[in-house]
């Protein structure tokens, strides 16, 4: 029988796969499935889920400098340099973001299928092109260190 840590990343696959299906269009009346507008298939009409995002394999190890070097050319522009946040984006250093609230996984999801507003009035999140899952997990890595030093666990 698998441990429970063995089941974790199965689990979190299974999520991730379950949420991008939640954005899935329905099927029409006769079967087939509804097209919806370019601009509401996902979360900013400018650009379009990364369909070949793949989540880390289990014996990656996450680098926290690697990660701040990937915020700063992928994400900063929107959150910070800090990640503490702009007029563009939310800071992710904040108790909102703590992983009991939003776990790494939904930063996997934010990266490939982007983000509809929710929390803040900043707008939709776009998916961030050319962002691996691997980059993903060295970025995470980054804000969990820096959440861990200002209290935020």
């Amino acid at each position: 029988m698998p441990t429970p840590a063995r089941l974790l990343p199965v689990a979190c696959l299974a999520l991730f796969t379950l949420a991008a299906c939640a954005e899935a269009p329905d099927s029409d009346s006769e079967g087939e499935a509804s097209q919806a507008p370019a601009s509401e298939s996902n979360a900013a009409s400018d650009s379009t889920a990364q369909l070949d995002y793949s989540l880390p394999p289990e014996d990656f190890t996450a680098d926290p400098e690697a990660g701040r070097s990937l915020f700063r050319t992928n994400c900063m522009q929107c959150h910070g340099e800090e990640a503490r946040g702009t007029d563009q984006g939310p800071p992710l250093i904040h108790r909102i973001y703590e992983p009991s609230h939003h776990p790494d996984i939904t930063f996997h999801r934010a990266v490939a299928l982007g983000v509809h507003q929710h929390h803040w009035e900043f707008g939709e999140m776009p998916p961030v092109a050319g962002v691996s899952g691997e980059d993903t997990a060295h970025i995470i890595a980054w804000i969990r260190q820096e959440q861990r030093a200002v209290g935020i666990d």
